[in-house]
């Protein structure tokens, strides 16, 4: 459990609504016959400030993801005394992978080699490996980045040696409105392209998948990372800007 920061209590609504969250997750685990512990809660904190992921933090929250760089920045630069694991969980350019290899310990987007391998380059050697999860653009969406499903084991074989780097699974993303059953299909389909790829890369454990739309859905299917942002922290205050 975290320790909370000094004079930082935990507030009302956010701490129900949490509640009521892990609550949904366990119960989706339990459905589908898994532990209620075999899912990470990755608290989507974009457009939040500082003393929302405090309240989160001190309600028991470690694991936050971040889709915009610089205003994730401060905001790890300021919670930098918490035990707190960060996550970029935006669009990957280029420009951004330095400072997304130095801050981040988990990245969950990556759909391009010469992308993980600037990142495997620029990780500071002081660190731990980066965690990274390839995106797979399930559905053919031209919205969405990410490899296609026929593409992941070029991309795997590409990524996994990389020295920096630790390859853990697969991410993927559904569009808004799918009903549960397209749901579930969609992410059903994700978990038996990570099934596929364990024969050459057995170390491979993590699906991080689902949101505040779907995380039940993902949670049948096998998710071990849901990232979840609006059931936690309500509507965004401010419009988050890209970055």
């Amino acid at each position: 459990m975290l320790s909370a920061p000094q004079n930082c209590v935990p507030e009302p609504g956010l701490s129900a609504r949490l509640a009521a969250l892990r609550h949904r997750i366990a119960a989706a685990a339990r459905a589908a016959g898994r532990n209620e512990d075999c899912v990470t809660l990755v608290a989507v904190s974009k457009g939040h400030p500082v003393a929302a992921i405090e309240a989160a933090a001190a309600a028991g929250c470690r694991d936050f993801g971040e889709n915009y760089l610089q205003e994730a920045l401060p905001k790890i630069e300021a919670l930098r005394g918490l035990a707190l694991t960060w996550h970029y969980i935006g669009r990957l350019q280029a420009n951004k992978t330095r400072p997304i290899a130095a801050h981040f310990a988990w990245v969950h987007g990556v759909g391009r080699a010469d992308i993980a391998a600037r990142l495997s380059a620029q990780r500071p050697f002081h660190a731990p490996p980066l965690n990274v999860c390839l995106q797979v653009n399930v559905l053919g969406e031209s919205s969405k980045a990410g490899v296609p499903p026929d593409g992941l084991p070029a991309l795997a074989a590409a990524v996994a040696p990389l020295p920096r780097l630790r390859l853990r699974g697969l991410m993927c993303m559904l569009p808004d409105g799918l009903e549960g059953g397209a749901q579930r299909a969609a992410f059903t389909q994700v978990a038996a392209l990570l099934a596929g790829l364990r024969g050459a890369h057995p170390g491979l454990d993590t699906l991080s998948m689902g949101m505040s739309g779907d995380f039940e859905a993902a949670v049948a299917a096998g998710a071990t990372l849901v990232r979840i942002g609006t059931a936690i922290f309500g509507p965004r205050p401010v419009e988050s800007r890209p970055a």
